[in-house]
């Protein structure tokens, strides 16, 4: 073997042996960078996940309890500045959708009935009309205390409506309140179609109402969610109305 032959060899030797030990060195670098990555990402996803379930409120009604003593038990009213503090109730499918009109949360006959919503409405306020009935008791109970909106001065003073599901805080911002008559909101207007639902808001906005108390610098069209507390007055022909426009909807523990 001449000696060109002896050299080439040796450098082909040593390129072998090269290429063998940036393979290996490159294997190493990409094991380590892994073993030291991972861990790390993992411990980071799941303090990410802790930390959005830490920041969630608490939601101050609980729920369960309710629906073990009644599963019709849908949410929870709150009107700071009145009485309004009840459970809202939608009847099941075996039951009429007016059933809570003469029953109590417990499922009871009473004349005062419950605050409830009908079966045409979704449980979870998702509608762009939820309409919410009550009576207008005379001992200041249920519904009676919308009447109060009437004043400027109270209407003025008390500007918001909670509402509390399961998992949700919502928070509608009182903006109309006025005598309406009594026609079935939700099957005089169709509120999925976009003409019919500004023409009701129009009406919530300009009411054609003696009794009337409106904030038309609060914005409400189409692209709202509203929510229409209904009772009654002293004559059958006439409802009173509150309404009140989604502003904030709180996810809850």
């Amino acid at each position: 073997m001449s000696k060109n032959e002896i050299k080439k060899n040796k450098k082909n030797l040593l390129l072998k042996i090269c290429i063998v030990i940036l393979a290996l060195i490159f294997v190493v670098s990409a094991v380590m960078l892994t073993i030291h990555l991972w861990p790390e990402k993992k411990v980071v996803e799941v303090s990410s996940t802790v930390s959005k379930t830490a920041q969630l409120p608490e939601n101050p009604i609980n729920f369960t309890e309710l629906k073990a003593k009644n599963p019709d038990i849908e949410a929870y009213i709150k009107v700071p500045g009145t009485v309004i503090d009840y459970p809202v109730l939608r009847s099941g499918e075996e039951k009429d959708t007016n059933y809570y009109l003469n029953h109590d949360e417990t499922g009871k006959y009473k004349f005062a009935g419950s605050v409830y919503m009908q079966k045409i409405n979704s449980a979870d306020f998702s509608d762009r009309n939820t309409v919410l009935y009550g009576h207008n008791m005379l001992n200041g109970s249920m519904f009676a205390s919308i009447h109060k909106f009437k004043n400027k001065e109270f209407f003025d003073k008390n500007r918001t409506i909670y509402i509390y599901t399961p998992g949700h805080i919502l928070t509608y911002e009182i903006y109309s309140c006025f005598v309406y008559d009594d026609r079935h909101i939700l099957n005089s207007f169709d509120f999925s179609n976009d003409e019919q639902y500004q023409n009701f808001l129009n009406t919530t906005l300009n009411p054609a109402s003696m009794v009337q108390q409106v904030n038309k610098n609060i914005k409400v069209d189409t692209a709202s969610k509203i929510i229409t507390l209904s009772t009654c007055t002293s004559k059958d022909n006439e409802r009173l109305l509150l309404l009140g426009v989604l502003k904030n909807d709180q996810s809850t523990k």
